[in-house]
């Protein structure tokens, strides 16, 4: 279960907003990296941009604010530039875990009918 930490800094790199996770709050295993976190359940809210483990993924647990969620989607941009793609984006979208099972449970039931 990874446990979003808002030990983030901010630096401003070729005009561009560039957050970065305090070297103190890394795990020793995992690199870690800032993701945008969006909770998807209708109406999408954004929860912010939280340091989480590079390898991340879906179905995994995060807590945020107390909160637990459950991770939907990792998506990953990139924009080319002077002919290299370079990272432009790393977002996660997550739901309550209760709404995830349920919807799990809803699905299986409608491929079951």
């Amino acid at each position: 279960m990874a446990s979003a930490s808002t030990a983030a800094t901010t630096h401003k790199m070729r005009g561009l907003l560039q957050v970065c996770c305090r070297k103190k709050e890394r795990d020793r295993d995992h690199h870690h990296h800032p993701f945008k976190v969006v909770e998807i359940t209708p109406p999408p809210r954004n929860l912010g941009v939280r340091c989480l483990p590079s390898n991340i993924h879906c179905g995994e647990s995060v807590t945020i604010e107390g909160q637990a969620y459950t991770v939907s989607a990792v998506i990953h941009r990139y924009q080319l530039r002077k002919g290299k793609y370079e990272p432009r984006e790393r977002r996660i979208d997550v739901q309550s875990t209760g709404r995830y099972i349920l919807n799990l449970y809803l699905e299986n039931l409608l491929e079951q009918s």
